[in-house]
């Protein structure tokens, strides 16, 4: 009996417990990033070295998602471990105002500020990671994208964001300077103090404005100089990738930090206007929703490329349980380093909102889509109220991963049947 539980435990791939010391923690996010655009995801131009190092190292979920295409409720997400219905940040910006005559959320003024605060208090009372990990004495450092006002908002300790929508001096981190980052380390570990990094940068988000040296390995491989731009910037967010993990690790702190990647949501850049495709940032599709998703913890979790779905509301369970913390009741996410856990788990469930709140406080009144990606199957339900034009769609995405063809109309079983788990997932 002992020889044969001794074999099942050398069977398991990951070899997960607190650690005695709290592990370090160091979240990496990019930001418009499409799930494909890797060297380890196969891309055949676009060079990664960095972060395929990073995945080659890690538990690499090929087959990640995040729950909403698009940044401020991703985000949120990233940092809560809940869905956009729950922490009820649906949307990057507050209700437009009559006759403001601006686009989207980029309207000032009193009831736009307003709006912000009610996000803001959103996420205070939804509950964040660095808040949760105080617990355990963490310092936190919040660099790069960050819409919910001044850094302790989000329960961070440090950090660079000040009140500016995206991010203000935030958004220097990886395009300026990595200096905080550095910084920030240093006094932790002066400190002796465990610590989390909040790594995201604006990379490859626009402005894409990469070195010219970059550029230049890219521009005469593409007819769009768009593109050339797009895929430099993403060489360029590698780089800074692979400063950051180079730091930790010459500093002796590999064997004890976890690394966390995951993109916020996808892009596909149009290659005649340079902004982003129809079916990437913003959809309902996988070029939106898609990403992979990595786990480095060295003599913890055992590097393997991993074709089981994770998600990103899986994220702040994985690391509450890793330094020794319980996930909350409210969240609906599994620990990715719990191998039966993530065998067991055939569905993932998403939504799409509206650009702007409809309203702040009810996320239903802003839905545009909800989804459910049950094995390779996906549906995609709209919400008439937003997209009234919009029909229901069905894809095979082991046949078709670029969602070309609607097969709805011929799977009306299918349909009723992952119809009935999305609204016992959530039903507005």
């Amino acid at each position: 009996m002992i020889r044969r539980l001794f074999l099942s435990l050398l069977a398991l791939p990951l070899l997960v417990s607190a650690a005695e010391t709290p592990p370090n923690i160091v979240m990496i996010i990019s930001d418009d990033h499409l799930w494909s655009d890797y060297g380890f995801m196969g891309h055949p131009v676009v060079q990664t070295p960095n972060l395929d190092r990073l995945a080659s190292e890690s538990l690499t979920f090929r087959r990640g998602y995040v729950t909403s295409s698009l940044c401020c409720p991703s985000l949120a997400t990233i940092i809560t471990g809940l869905y956009p219905h729950q922490h009820k940040v649906t949307s990057n910006d507050p209700p437009l105002t009559p006759g403001s005559g601006k686009k989207k959320g980029l309207a000032k003024g009193p009831a736009f500020e307003a709006g912000r605060e009610v996000m803001s208090k959103h996420l205070e009372e939804a509950g964040t990671l660095p808040t949760m990990l105080k617990q355990k004495g963490y310092l936190s450092l919040q660099t790069g994208k960050w819409w919910q006002k001044h850094y302790s908002r989000g329960g961070f300790t440090h950090g660079m964001t000040e009140g500016g929508r995206h991010g203000d001096k935030g958004l220097d981190i990886g395009r300026k300077t990595m200096q905080p980052v550095y910084d920030f380390i240093s006094e932790a570990k002066q400190q002796q103090k465990p610590f989390l990094v909040w790594y995201a940068p604006m990379m490859p988000h626009d402005p894409h404005t990469p070195p010219q040296r970059l550029l230049d390995k890219y521009k005469d491989k593409t007819p769009s100089l768009h593109i050339a731009k797009y895929w430099a910037m993403v060489d360029w967010f590698d780089e800074t990738c692979g400063e950051l993990v180079k730091h930790i690790d010459d500093n002796g702190m590999k064997e004890n930090t976890i690394f966390v990647y995951v993109s916020d949501n996808g892009w596909i850049t149009n290659p005649q206007t340079g902004r982003y495709a129809e079916k990437s940032k913003q959809s309902q599709y996988d070029g939106g929703l898609r990403s992979p998703i990595m786990i480095r913890w060295p003599g913890k979790v055992r590097p393997k490329m991993s074709d089981e779905l994770a998600q990103s509301i899986d994220l702040v369970p994985t690391l509450l349980k890793a330094v020794g913390l319980e996930p909350t009741k409210a969240m609906p996410g599994i620990n990715l380093l719990d191998e039966a856990a993530v065998s067991t788990r055939k569905a993932i469930y998403g939504e799409c909102f509206t650009h702007n709140f409809v309203d702040l406080n009810v996320p239903a009144s802003s839905l545009r889509w909800r989804w459910i990606v049950d094995g390779h199957d996906k549906l995609i339900v709209p919400n008439k109220a937003n997209q009234p034009d919009d029909v229901i769609e069905l894809y095979d995405l082991k046949a078709d991963p670029t969602e070309e063809k609607n097969l709805a109309a011929e799977n009306a079983d299918k349909v009723k049947t992952l119809s009935a788990k999305l609204d016992a997932w959530w039903k507005p």
